[in-house]
Formats: C-alpha cells, sequence, structure tokens
C-alpha cells in the first residue's frame, strides 16, 4: 500500500509537536488515529485525568492487539518517505524504459 507524502508530513509534524518516538507514531497508525486529533488526545495538563499520549497510545494499543510493541521493524518516518520516492524514481524510470521499447518497435507510431 502505498502512503502519501502529505499524510507522512503530518505524521511527522505530530511526531515533532507531541514529542513522540517512531515506535509510539507507528503504534497510533497502526490505531488509525489521526496526526491532526492528536491535540485533543495529548490535554493531560489541563485534565489531570488524562494520560500522557505516549502512555495513552501504549495502552489502547495494548487493548487492541494484546502486545506490548508492533511486531515488525520500526521504521523512522523520514526512511519511508525516502523508501516511496526511490520507489516512485524506479517505477517512473521502468515506465520511461517500457516506453522507449515500444516506439522502438513501432516507429510509424501505430499501436499495433
Amino acid at each position: 500500500m502505498a502512503i502519501k507524502k502529505s499524510q507522512i508530513e503530518k505524521w511527522i509534524a505530530a511526531q515533532r509537536k507531541h514529542r513522540l518516538s517512531d515506535t509510539h507514531v507507528q503504534m497510533a497508525r497502526e490505531l488509525g488515529l489521526n496526526p491532526d486529533k492528536l491535540g485533543k488526545i495529548d490535554n493531560h495538563k489541563q485534565e489531570a485525568w488524562k494520560s500522557p499520549l505516549p502512555e495513552f497510545i501504549e495502552e489502547i494499543y495494548f487493548k487492541r492487539f494484546r502486545k506490548k510493541r508492533p511486531d515488525n521493524t520500526v521504521r523512522p518516518l523520514k526512511q519511508i518517505l525516502k523508501d516511496e520516492e526511490l520507489k516512485a524514481k524506479a517505477k517512473k524510470q521502468a515506465k520511461d524504459e517500457r516506453r522507449k521499447l515500444r516506439a522502438e518497435e513501432n516507429p510509424d507510431g501505430n499501436p499495433s
């Protein structure tokens, strides 16, 4: 599944704003949390009954998946963004090569 660049950038901004680790961000993404709405959850200073955001993410992650941490390796968001860009470049290059081969096979421009 391709991840949109704008969505990753929103997560990077939320990670910086709420001081979350890469593990907490991955857990929140797996839970399907919205990065724009994390400020509502991270309001433990004004509302004392709320737990801090990293603890809250760990709690709901454990409730849903019955494990403390994600099974797969945690990749930083910047690395995910870099990998997506490399993948897109490779895909574009392969497409250009296919077009070039098709153009060499049919120099007059007819599809058949």
